[in-house]
């Protein structure tokens, strides 16, 4: 983000101002000028006051629209329970969180839509795998040797760790707010911050020096970067001799499954297979709520592919959407993100193949439907430094939160290298096969019977893994190796890491043509891995938003609102009685109990709030939850109302929760509407034109449009009605009377006459 002022000129500008100001202040102190010397006594002024302007000209500008609000969000989150520190009663740990109501229904639903838009929608299949995985799995995928971050300790306090990377973007970040930093300064910061993930153990170090980077608890120096590995350790069996670790993530499993899952799938290419699940990483410094946890969720799909055909059927279909995104060298270079369509990124070959492309675009329409919100939304590219030595291309979809860009999706092009590992491990064949248009003639190179039965005589145990090995070489190396051994009488090779004396007779090969019908090739991999709890992290700050501050409300309450998406929202609609009057109907009731069939029969989520507080309260709190739909049975509904059109019995109102407008709709025909509303199959405009617009004051009080209630019919008799709407309006008698009613009916006192003239006299004192 830039600032639109503040600039550097400015800032200039009021340095030299000061060192004016002050050569003007030595001067006439210089004069011998007497402390109150009109002159000078207004040049210290002047001064003082340009030294304030030029330390607030001077602050940090924070452009990050999630900032300021993310201290409610917070609150609300914590108050209604949608997620907390796991163990809280006992302290809790670091990196685990407990997700309550409605933030285990939030993210049910997130995943369900993941579900519906990956896995239904292109076909893919799914597994699931256990959540711990034996030494011998991760050693071989590399787990084991490679799967570090960078860690430092504080050199007084050797109890507080830190990781390296995270303490140098922090750094950047911060400095990147300040507004007198060169524009030569700003391009080195966002180079550094872009490449902090990337830097080697080395560079980083340097880099914390170069910044004097301190532990941020005590300002104390920081040791030298050094490895940690991230995988929590566990004994598998009673004797503990088996070792094992919980997963770090659940792409393992489906590359151990592929074999299985390809002859599922009539060993067709391309398929793409699924996992949704728990995953653990031991992390060094778990801090930014639920960004940065020990056990979270992940959604992985790898999509096999042909090497040579990353081509994709339906990628034209996605081909003009618009991203924006941060190339390699845009990045090297320091420049901002640029916006394209995916299809001009693929056909300029920023994004390696078609495939890599479409998964980025459909990882887009994800998340927007999500409720990502657009112009937060990027997708990096990994730096050179940054990929894997195995990967082709990879992009990270970052968006952006309250705590910077933060990466939530990985995509990348994984090439053959997790299938070869472990098939060369295991000896099994996890190849896919390729039927030839033109058959191909081809040498090939086999081992004689007369070689092999010496193999077992002189090898015996060890005889399978020496043939597996000499087998396993080409035309080339095969005849290379025979001549070696022949001239040499013998040689020395290391298998499985274990030595062998080979002799000429152990290297006597032969050589055939046969001609081949089909192709075997070993599957590449397009992998897009979802952290879920991040998604649900950005869902929550991009949803959340307060409704306007009434200026006559004395309490200044905040008025927050999740403008959750139909698809992602905890619960679908709350049922609730205009107050306690109709609650206690029996009518009520049994259009209650209507409503919860028809809501169990659709699958939709809702809940009851029949408490008694006023109608706008009861708003207000589910707003909070995100509930995007309020069903308010009435007294027109019950039949109670005598100045009421009788048709409107059997009737009730829905609410939407962003334009706090309803509409009037039988029973019997709500849920239905409800259901395709949930579903995307009408828009609420669709719904007010299908519908009679009913005025609702309750919304009025927490941000909706004007209009009457029941508790205002007593106006309509007047001879204004308008003029009495805006005194109950300004006033709040609606929601005041409301209130003590309810209060009242709750109490069941003998005078209730004299109990509500109580309520109000107390509520005159406040």
């Amino acid at each position: 983000h830039t600032c639109p002022f503040r600039t550097m000129a400015t800032i200039a500008e009021l340095q030299q101002q000061v060192k004016d100001a002050g050569e003007k202040v030595k001067t006439l102190k210089g004069e011998k000028r007497d402390k109150k010397d009109p002159e000078l006594v207004a040049a210290i002024a002047s001064l003082m006051d340009l030294k304030k302007q030029l330390e607030e000209a001077s602050r940090p500008v924070e452009t990050n629209p999630f900032v300021s609000t993310r201290a409610e969000l917070d609150d609300i989150a914590k108050r209604r329970f949608f997620f907390r520190p796991a163990f809280d009663i006992y302290g809790g740990t670091a990196g685990f969180y407990t997700y309550g109501p409605p933030g285990a229904a939030l993210k049910a639903n997130i995943i369900a839509l993941w579900r519906r838009h990956f896995i239904i929608e292109e076909n893919l299949l799914e597994i699931e795998d256990p959540t711990i995985m034996p030494h011998e799995v991760l050693k071989t995928s590399g787990h084991v040797d490679r799967f570090n971050d960078f860690m430092v300790k504080d050199t007084l306090q050797e109890d507080k760790f830190y990781r390296a990377d995270k303490l140098l973007e922090e750094e950047l970040e911060n400095r990147l707010k300040l507004p007198t930093i060169s524009e030569a300064e700003r391009t080195q910061y966002q180079k550094d911050l872009l490449a902090a993930d990337a830097f080697s153990k080395d560079e980083l170090g340097a880099k914390l020096k170069e910044y004097g980077i301190k532990a941020p608890e005590t300002g104390n120096e920081l040791t030298d970067p050094y490895e940690f590995n991230l995988m929590f350790p566990t004994p598998i069996g009673p004797s503990g001799m088996l070792q094992g670790y919980l997963r770090p993530e659940t792409a393992q499993g489906i590359f151990l499954n592929y074999k299985f899952c390809a002859e599922q799938n009539s060993d067709k290419m391309p398929f793409g297979v699924a996992q949704v699940g728990k995953s653990y990483r031991n992390e060094i410094a778990p801090r930014g709520g639920l960004v940065r946890q020990r056990e979270f969720t992940q959604a992985e799909i790898e999509f096999f592919v042909q090497p040579g055909d990353k081509k994709f059927p339906k990628f034209a279909s996605l081909a003009d959407l618009e991203l924006q995104m941060l190339p390699s060298p845009i990045q090297l270079a320091g420049q901002n993100m640029v916006t394209m369509t995916v299809g001009k990124a693929v056909a300029d070959g920023i994004i390696a193949n078609e495939t890599l492309g479409y998964f980025v675009a459909r990882t887009a329409q994800f998340l927007f439907l999500a409720g990502i919100k657009k112009e937060h939304l990027r997708f990096r590219q990994h730096l050179p430094t940054e990929m894997a030595h195995y990967a082709c291309d990879c992009w990270d979809a970052e968006i952006e939160v309250s705590t910077g860009w933060m990466e939530t999706v990985g995509i990348a092009d994984r090439s053959a290298y997790d299938l070869t590992v472990h098939a060369q491990r295991t000896k099994v064949d996890l190849c896919a096969q390729e039927k030839l248009e033109t058959p191909i003639s081809e040498e090939v190179v086999y081992l004689n019977k007369k070689a092999g039965a010496l193999l077992g005589k002189d090898f015996k145990k060890d005889a399978v893994a020496v043939r597996t090995f000499l087998e396993s070489l080409g035309v080339a190396e095969a005849k290379a190796l025979q001549e070696e051994v022949k001239a040499a009488g013998g040689k020395e090779v290391t298998i499985d890491g274990a030595t062998f004396k080979l002799t000429p007779d152990h290297c006597s090969f032969e050589t055939k043509t046969e001609t081949k019908h089909y192709r075997n090739y070993t599957p590449h991999v397009i992998e897009p891995s979802f952290g879920i709890d991040r998604v649900f992290t950005a869902v929550l700050e991009h949803s959340y938003y307060a409704r306007p501050q009434d200026p006559d409300d004395k309490e200044k309450i905040v008025r927050g609102v999740l403008s959750l998406t139909p698809d992602s929202a905890p619960y679908k609609t709350i049922i609730m009685p205009l107050d306690q009057r109709v609650g206690s109907s029996d009518k009520y009731l049994d259009m209650v109990q209507l409503l919860r069939t028809q809501l169990s029969e659709h699958a939709l989520n809702y809940k009851v709030d029949d408490s008694g507080a006023s109608i706008g309260k009861r708003y207000a709190r589910n707003d909070e939850l995100g509930i995007p739909l309020a069903i308010t049975v009435d007294f027109d509904s019950i039949g109670t109302n005598a100045e009421a059109n009788s048709t409107l019995t059997g009737t009730v109102t829905l609410r939407e929760r962003d334009t706090c407008t309803q509409v009037r709709i039988k029973v019997a025909e709500v849920v239905d509407v409800i259901a395709q509303l949930s579903t995307r199959k009408l828009s609420w405009p669709d719904v007010q034109k299908r519908y009679v617009e009913q005025k609702n004051t309750a919304s009025e009080a927490i941000g909706g449009a004007k209009g009457t209630d029941a508790a205002e019919s007593a106006a309509a008799g007047s001879e204004s009605k308008k003029e009495a709407e805006e005194y109950l309006s300004k006033h709040k008698l609606t929601e005041v009377l409301n209130e003590m009613v309810n209060k009242t009916l709750a109490d069941k006192p003998d005078d209730p006459i004299a109990h509500l003239a109580k309520l109000m006299a107390e509520k005159a004192k406040m």
